[in-house]
């Protein structure tokens, strides 16, 4: 087989695959191969470890035996709910909004592509026996999200839902 090598079309007319890579350093069992059209493909000692597929996903295995489909957290935030709101740390977050008592506003960096996100939010009370996040004034839009707070307080037979500023509020964006 001929390896072509040129300036308009890189290196050509090798495929390789996970145990013998098209391209690959002195380890011959590592390196960058093409499994199918449109698809790249990287491989460590033989074994394919990630993937960019013809639709743009990203794809890896991360220790579960096969590469599979990576859905990425668009955005998360750790933050103090009590007095003057304050950022722990977050990720395409630019900041967070304080509308009252229990009810906030997660402004994204970056807008989401739609509203067809899954919010994952837990917040924690001290002093209360259960501390909880709920959608009482639930807002999804692109460029923000209000989860809206609340705890739960009360015994096996009478409960009592409060809105409230929990001390720690921790935010996750999945799409």
């Amino acid at each position: 087989m001929t390896l072509i090598l040129s300036g308009t079309n890189g290196v050509s007319d090798i495929d390789g695959s996970a145990a013998t890579p098209a391209i690959r350093g002195t380890d011959a069992n590592t390196g960058i191969f093409f499994p199918a059209a449109d698809t790249i493909a990287f491989s460590e000692g033989g074994v394919e470890s990630m993937r960019l597929d013809s639709s743009a996903n990203l794809q890896f295995n991360s220790g579960y035996g096969s590469v599979a489909t990576a859905y990425g957290c668009r955005a998360w935030v750790n933050f103090n709910g009590t007095g003057t709101v304050a950022i722990r740390a977050s990720g395409n977050v630019t900041s967070i909004t304080d509308n009252g008592t229990g009810n906030y506003t997660v402004n994204f960096t970056t807008a989401l592509p739609d509203t067809s996100y899954s919010p994952q939010v837990r917040a924690a009370l001290i002093n209360y026996n259960i501390a909880q996040a709920g959608n009482t004034a639930q807002s999804v839009l692109t460029t923000s999200y209000n989860p809206g707070t609340f705890y739960i307080n009360g015994s096996n037979s009478s409960y009592n839902f409060n809105a409230g500023d929990p001390t720690d509020v921790y935010i996750a964006i999945f799409r």
